[in-house]
């Protein structure tokens, strides 16, 4: 344990790519709930590392737009896929949820197999490196979830499947390349979770925990040295439990079950 790697110029950009990433994922998240399909974050992040370890595998730059756009790319068009099994079969959406990420998955470790650093990169993929995050890195996910909200809060929007999967798609894309799988699962459900009973202070209290999490996740992994991507998904978890236990007494009365 140390208190050296306490660094402001490290966990400040961290700290504010979380927020960002919590933005879009607080709300995006109660939709995911409401609509019954849990595990369609994990499938559409899935499909963007997989657009991104496909542009890697084609030799298009890391840092360019190139591979931007075929992050997006892969992400929109697995949505897309999800969207069309919606419309024709709802009554089982969660089982080509299930089995688009674990198709993504198995091409991503396929493509992989053959590149020597392929373990490390898949690892990035999945917990992410939040703590090389600079502020250069995200204006233009700022500018991005910006346009993604004013589409959101945009009256009657929410409620068209399409919008929801382009904008889930979009976000979810930005998130994965700054967090890694593993955090852009948690942000979207963690809080959402909690928060579900708080009525009109949902949203708040769903930002409230995200925050919470990535700071004492953020602090912890600093001084205990320690991945941050695992330990802010633990800590949002045990947020999460806290604040469900909280509002499961304040606003259901004791005795409720916090999850």
């Amino acid at each position: 344990m140390s208190f050296d790697g306490l660094e402001p110029s490290i966990l400040m950009p961290a700290f504010v790519a979380g927020l960002l990433v919590l933005s879009t994922h607080v709300p995006l998240g109660r939709q995911v709930l409401a609509r019954g399909i849990i595990f369609i974050d994990l499938a559409v992040a899935q499909f963007a590392g997989l657009g991104v370890i496909l542009g890697d595998t084609l030799g298009i730059a890391q840092d360019g737009w190139a591979i931007q756009l075929t992050a997006f790319g892969a992400a929109l068009a697995g949505a897309a896929l999800l969207y069309g099994c919606e419309r024709r079969r709802p009554e089982i959406l969660e089982a080509p949820i299930g089995s688009s990420f674990v198709v993504a998955a198995s091409l991503a470790i396929l493509l992989l197999a053959g590149d020597p650093h392929g373990g490390e990169q898949l690892k990035d993929l999945l917990v992410g490196q939040i703590l090389w995050v600079g502020y250069s890195d995200l204006l233009w996910v700022a500018v991005l979830y910006a346009l993604l909200l004013v589409v959101w809060i945009w009256p009657g929007a929410r409620r068209r499947p399409m919008v929801f999967y382009g904008v889930f798609a979009l976000a979810v894309t930005a998130s994965v390349q700054l967090v890694g799988v593993y955090l852009v699962f948690a942000s979207l459900i963690l809080p959402a979770l909690a928060s579900r009973r708080a009525g009109r202070h949902a949203l708040a209290l769903g930002y409230g925990i995200g925050a919470g999490g990535y700071a004492a996740g953020l602090v912890g992994a600093a001084v205990l040295d320690v991945p941050a991507g695992a330990l802010i998904v633990c800590l949002l978890a045990l947020c999460a439990m806290l604040s469900g236990a909280v509002s499961a007494t304040r606003w259901k009365g004791p005795g409720q079950p916090y999850f």
